[in-house]
Parts: C-alpha cells; structure tokens; sequence
C-alpha cells in the first residue's frame, strides 16, 4: 500500500514536473530571434554588420530548422526526447549569454546559431514529450505550449528595450538578459532526463525474462517495426510519391513562403517603424502585436481549418491580410502602425494553416510523416533568400519601397501557392 502511494506522489511530481518543463522550454523557442529585431540597430553598429548580413541574420532560424531539426529524431532514439530536449536549452541558455558580448560578426552569427541549433531540436521533441507524458491530455498541453511559445516572443520584442534601458542603454545587457529565462529551463529537464533514463532501465528490467520472445517478434515482422519508425524498404516508393505530387510542393512553397514573410517580420519591422521615425519601444510593442495575436487566432483558425474540406479560402483570406498589411507599410508606415501590425498579425496565422493543410492533405499517418518532413525541410530552405534579399535592397537603396515591393511580391506567390494547397486533394 505505501509503494503504491509512494509511486502516486512520484507520478504526480514527474507530471507537474513535466509542466514546468514544457512551458519554460516553449518560452524559449523564439526570443532568441524576436528580442534581436528592436534592437538589430544598436548590435549592428556595433559588430560593423551590413545590411546583406542582418539579413542572413534573419534567415539562419530557417537553415538551423531544416538541418538541424531533421537530426532530432536519431538524437532522440540514441538519447531519449528529454535528454535532447535538455541539451538544446542548454545551448540556448550558453549561445545567448554570450552572443552580446562578443566583439565580430562572425562569432555572433556562430553563437545565434547555436541558440537556435537548440530551438531546432525542441522544435520537433515537444510534441513528441506531450504525448508521452501526457496521452491523456494533448489537447490541453498542446493549448499551454502554444500559448506560451507565442508569450515569449512577444514578450521579448516587447520588454527588450526597456531592459537595456534599465541597464543605461546597453543593448548587450538587454539581449543577453534572456540566457536567465534560458537557464531557468534547464535544471527540469535535466530532471526529467534522469526520470527518463530510470523508467528505461526500469522497464528493461521487466523486459529481460520475456527477450528471446521478443527476438522472434521482430525477426517475423522487421518490416513492421521498420515501418513503424518510417523507413522500411516499402516506404521508399511513398517518399518518391509524395516528392513527386504538385499537391507536396504546393505545401512546401506555401510553408516556405509564409515562412519568409514570418522571418522578414521578425528581423525587419521594427527597423521599418523605427526608420518611419518612431521610437525603439513604440517599434518593439507594434511587433509584440503580430506575436500576440498569435494566441487566440492560432487555435480559431486550426479549429475551423479542421472541419472543412478545402482551406484555399481561408489561405486566399490570410494572403489578403498580409498584402493590405505590407501594402500600408510601403505607403505610409508611420500614418496607421497598429492596424499595419494587426493585419500582419493576422496573416502571420498562416503557419498553423499550413501545419493542418498537411495532416489533411495525407490519406494515411506513413503519409503524412512523410508529406510534413518534405514540406518543413524544402520550405524552410526556400524561406531563407527572402529576408537576406530584404536586407541587401534595404542597403543599396537605402529605403523600404525596394524591399517592401519584393515581400508583396513574395506574399502574392504565397497566396496562390495557399490556393492550390488548400485544396480538397491528397497524396
């Protein structure tokens, strides 16, 4: 009776463990990149970094995605999701305590890659910790690590000025200053890394009377477990279909590109308010709005996307949003920023579009695997020459209308590309 009630509380405390892991882990997936923009000003005079460079700056979030995330599934079967998990805030936690204060741009660019080296492996093992820790409650937690995610970035556009102006105007000490969130996820799931290597070992022991069962099973079906993991020999001509299928690519020029208009918001348009002549915290509060929004708008619109057959509406609608948005920019930035920081807000909500078009879009769950690994790892990669072109007009031009022109550009291919993914067709 007491083991039992020792092993309750124990179960209770790894749950709530479990929580305070998640949302400290979920609130540090996008400061690293969102508190860089109100003051991408200040760190560029200082590193001597052009134009061209802030903008490959804005793009290295999606490379490190594309390549590194895809390396999360192997780390995780040699070391357990926690592990990973754990290692990747520690690396957030050490690139961004030092990336301030490092003296070229060489460095900085290593250690933000670093950062997001350890936001690229969370990325793809949260859901993955939700649904083992919590198979009863996906729902809910999925909801808590949403919210939370969307918490830290607009939080960090919006509180890092005013830290660096508690701090006598030091930029370095107001970006840096997020290593302490970065560092307080450490410590739980280093906790829960030791939990997950104890129940392994503890099921293992139970497991060692029944191996040579065990060894048969998976001698008679190898094909089975391999498929399972998704990458049984069978599986190979589901991968040439689904790279092969307009279907596929439309869902990865539809990521790609709402994901360029995503990191070109995040990297340039406090810069843009700021050069329209408002102030550093004004820029940093309009861009925490396109965060913000995030929250409530990500969860209506999954809702809805689920329970129709087509979404192109819906993709065509968000397209409409963000050109009027970037439409208001290039004219008159400084005449409504708030409604131009609401209407991007909104279109910014194409990436949970995206993420249902694809669990919509495959007739089974090999499918599906398969369709959202093609369309993340080719449209992130796509997404990365959008916000270095961004950069490298805005330094030869010396103006906004250039740069601005190429993202209504890119918006309106995104748009159409929403279309043809949205509709009612499968892989």
């Amino acid at each position: 009776m007491k083991q039992r009630r020792d092993h309750a509380r124990s179960a209770t405390w790894t749950r709530r463990l479990a929580v305070t892991a998640l949302v400290l882990a979920a609130l540090n997936l996008r400061p690293v990149v969102t508190s860089l923009g109100p003051v991408l000003e200040e760190a560029r005079a200082a590193l001597g970094m052009s134009g061209t460079i802030a903008g490959l700056l804005t793009s290295v979030p999606a490379v490190c995605f594309a390549l590194v995330g895809s390396a999360a599934p192997r780390l995780a079967r040699r070391f357990g999701p926690d592990g990973v998990v754990f290692a990747g805030m520690a690396a957030v936690a050490l690139g961004l305590a030092v990336r301030p204060f490092v003296g070229t741009t060489p460095v900085f660019l290593t250690l933000s890659g670093l950062a997001l080296a350890g936001i690229a492996v969370a990325n793809v093992l949260l859901p993955v910790v939700v649904k083992q820790r919590f198979p009863d409650k996906v729902g809910m937690m999925t909801g808590l690590y949403s919210m939370a995610l969307n918490l830290g970035a607009s939080t960090a556009a919006a509180v890092t000025v005013p830290l660096a102006g508690a701090f006598g105007g030091d930029w370095r000490a107001g970006l840096g200053a997020w290593a302490v969130l970065a560092a307080v996820a450490v410590p739980p799931w280093a906790a829960l890394a030791r939990d997950g290597r104890r129940e392994a070992a503890h099921q293992a022991g139970h497991q060692a009377g029944h191996q040579a069962g065990q060894r048969t099973g998976r001698e008679a079906t190898p094909g089975a477990e391999r498929a399972a993991r998704g990458d049984a020999p069978a599986e190979a001509g589901t991968a040439v279909r689904v790279a092969r299928s307009p279907v596929a690519w439309a869902l990865a020029l539809f990521f790609g590109l709402q994901s360029s208009s995503a990191y070109v918001i995040i990297g340039w348009l406090p810069q843009i308010f700021r050069d329209a002549g408002l102030s550093a915290e004004t820029a940093g509060l309009l861009f925490a709005v396109t965060s913000v929004l995030g929250v409530p708008l990500s969860f209506l619109l999954a809702a809805v996307a689920g329970r129709l057959r087509n979404q192109s509406g819906i993709a065509v609608l968000l397209g409409a949003f963000g050109l009027a948005g970037y439409a208001g920019v290039w004219a008159a930035p400084a005449a409504a920023p708030w409604l131009w920081a609401v209407l991007l807000g909104v279109a910014n909500c194409a990436f949970p579009l995206v993420l249902t078009m694809i669990a919509m879009r495959g007739r089974d769950g090999a499918t599906v695997i398969r369709l959202s690994a093609f369309a993340q790892s080719v449209g992130y990669l796509l997404s990365v020459p959008g916000p270095i072109l961004v950069g490298a007009l805005y330094q030869h031009t010396g103006g906004w209308h250039g740069p601005l022109a190429l993202v209504v550009c890119l918006m309106a291919a995104q748009t159409a590309a929403g279309y043809f993914a949205g509709r009612d067709r499968q892989v």
